[in-house]
């Protein structure tokens, strides 16, 4: 009676080791640090880490560290003086629109630790510091969007089916008028608008005539472009936070046509306007020879259906306004090296809509020049810059490649941003603040208070009312504490000032197992039944009361994470995994230390 099998020791061994361990990065902290990132796919390499090296040691400004970590140069200094310092050097010396430092707390994990997969938990904006950006989405764009969207695919339904027009574009109500050139055109144009454009529909409009009519988009189609365009903003956010190794972002809708994204650890809130805002995509444009440029540069009014660009090299050049294809239908994007040359280039594939748009576009084109403008928005400014002009060979379909590029580190650049893909539309920040390390470090020690505080008290408590078991409930409390740590640190889950707040409620919860396993054991001993029986007993009876009532705690949990956003989220997260740990602690692990001080032996009475 009252055995206890060897493998569970063995277990909770195992157990008590893995969390020591995943929970060891959190003792050693951060470090303040500064990472330099390329905005153009410029290189950076040793050399520029030994120029780097050589001005911080001209200035005398000691480095604890300066390492090239995935294509970024991360240095880390002793104190936050000595970063700022290296920051004011760095800035002279570098040019801003090659280079962006951005603010930053570099792990302080030893590499052996770090070689076995051991991070610190992340922390929240609440606890660590950073900047947070609230975001609106230019909703009427979107409209107007739609719009021109509709119009050129009706020119191209129109082209397809011979019916000849005098105009089609869109209006400033965001509708699209067509004109025809005969009564008989626009009736046939009206049976295949609906046949084929089941989102648009003919209003009650005064802009009509006998050839001539408005299409407007129907508010149910509409309202699902809202959605998605909403929707691809949001992927195209975190995609591109994520590329640039932002640790733990907060990227999330908030009501109809807002998103706040939150960037813990980044304290330079210009370098993070970079981050979010450094989205690109590409057009394809058919180049017009026809056109003068230098007429065009001369009078500055390029032709009626032409726009004009420059390339990267200054030189001007005139498009055609048409676009053939725009980065919205790019899937994938990778850097790769052309094989007559050795040259850097990017291999796109597009969607199925785009490649046939695309083929459908460069059919008729075949011989001419077709350019590649490249469109950025940098802290608000769309830059757009010809990045290739190339002659089309052949009818173009689902892959391509783009050639000119200068250098491999250019050719990855642009297809990591076209992977994040093009804002559906455009955003704007109407709100931005900082929360300081200062305000953060108060945060986390008033949280580490409050954890402190309460495990103490309990601590005294169970030792108190319990006697022996309860100190083997106070070793099982801080087993608790320490797993949660390793959890969170090996799920890379973000811990936040709500989060703490689960954790001082699992503190108290955590013991609740261990009082009604206590309490049937009282109840067995007043009962007559011997101490070991009384403790067999008194595990086996009260665990399907621990099992409902943690059960019934964690699916209330579980919905909140589900359900719930930010701070919501943040405690849901750390208490359900507070019940997972208590209960192992609990039934487990005090088993095993009870049965380690009163199994294998008579005993007469026990200290409860």
């Amino acid at each position: 009676m009252n055995q206890y099998p060897l493998w569970r020791y063995f277990l909770v061994i195992g157990v008590l080791t893995v969390g020591v361990l995943y929970a060891l990065p959190n003792v050693f902290g951060t470090d303040p640090a500064l990472q330099l990132s390329s905005n153009r796919g410029l290189a950076i390499d040793d050399a520029l880490e030994a120029t780097i090296n050589n001005t911080l040691d001209e200035a005398g400004i000691g480095t604890k560290s300066v390492t090239l970590e995935s294509e970024r140069l991360l240095m880390r200094f002793n104190t936050v003086e000595d970063r700022e310092a290296a920051k004011r050097v760095l800035e002279n010396d570098l040019d801003p629109t090659q280079f962006t430092l951005a603010l930053n707390l570099a792990p302080a994990t030893p590499p052996w630790l770090a070689d076995i997969g051991g991070k610190p938990m992340y922390m929240g904006l609440d606890l660590r510091g950073g900047v947070h950006f609230l975001m609106e989405v230019d909703m009427n764009n979107v409209r107007k969007q739609a719009a021109e969207r509709f119009s050129s695919e009706l020119r191209s339904a129109f082209r397809e089916e011979k019916l000849r027009y005098r105009s089609i574009g869109a209006t400033p109500e965001d509708q699209i008028r067509v004109e025809f050139l005969n009564p008989q055109a626009l009736e046939e144009a009206r049976q295949l608008v609906g046949v084929q454009f089941e989102d648009l529909f003919e209003p009650a409009a005064l802009d009509t005539t006998a050839s001539a009519t408005v299409f407007a988009i129907k508010e149910e189609s509409m309202e699902e472009t809202r959605k998605l365009a909403l929707s691809q903003n949001l992927t195209t956010l975190r995609n591109r936070v994520n590329a640039l190794g932002v640790a733990e972002p907060v990227i999330q809708q908030q009501g109809r046509n807002r998103i706040i994204v939150q960037l813990p650890g980044v304290e330079d809130t210009a370098a993070a306007k970079l981050i979010i805002g450094a989205t690109a995509t590409l057009e394809f444009r058919m180049v017009d020879v026809e056109g003068d440029v230098s007429a065009a540069l001369e009078t500055g009014r390029p032709p009626v259906n032409s726009k004009l660009y420059y390339e990267r090299d200054g030189g001007p050049v005139l498009l055609r306004k048409t676009v053939m294809l725009t980065g919205d239908s790019i899937i994938n994007a990778r850097q790769t090296f052309d094989t007559r040359d050795g040259g850097a280039i990017v291999q796109i594939t597009l969607d199925g809509k785009g490649a046939r748009q695309f083929s459908r576009a460069t059919r008729e084109e075949v011989g001419k020049p077709m350019a590649v403008v490249y469109i950025e928005q940098r802290q608000g400014r769309r830059v757009e810059e010809v990045i290739n002009i190339a002659t089309i060979r052949s009818e173009l379909g689902k892959q391509f490649q783009i050639e000119g590029l200068d250098s491999p580190q250019e050719a990855r650049t642009l297809a990591l941003l076209l992977r994040a893909g093009a804002l559906a539309a455009p955003i704007e920040i109407v709100e931005e603040r900082t929360v300081g390390p200062n305000l953060g470090k108060e945060n986390i020690d008033r949280g580490f208070d409050s954890v402190v505080i309460g495990f103490v008290a309990v601590l005294i408590f169970m030792a108190f009312y319990y006697r022996v078991f309860g100190l083997v409930a106070d070793v099982a409390l801080a087993t608790n504490l320490v797993l949660i740590v390793a959890v969170l640190s090996m799920l890379q889950a973000t811990l936040t000032l709500p989060g703490i707040a689960g954790i001082v409620l699992t503190v108290g919860m955590a013991v609740d197992a261990n009082v009604l396993i206590f309490q049937r054991i009282r109840e067995e001993l007043k009962n007559g039944n011997s101490p070991q029986a009384s403790i067999q007993s008194g595990y086996d009876k009260a665990f399907s009361t621990i099992a409902d009532a943690n059960v019934t705690t964690l699916i209330a949990a579980i919905v909140l994470m589900n359900f719930g956003t930010g701070p919501i989220k943040g405690f849901a997260v750390t208490l359900s995994i507070g019940i997972a740990t208590s209960m192992f602690t609990a039934i487990i692990g005090t088993r095993a230390i009870i049965n380690l001080i009163y199994g294998g032996r008579r005993v007469d009475k026990l200290a409860i």
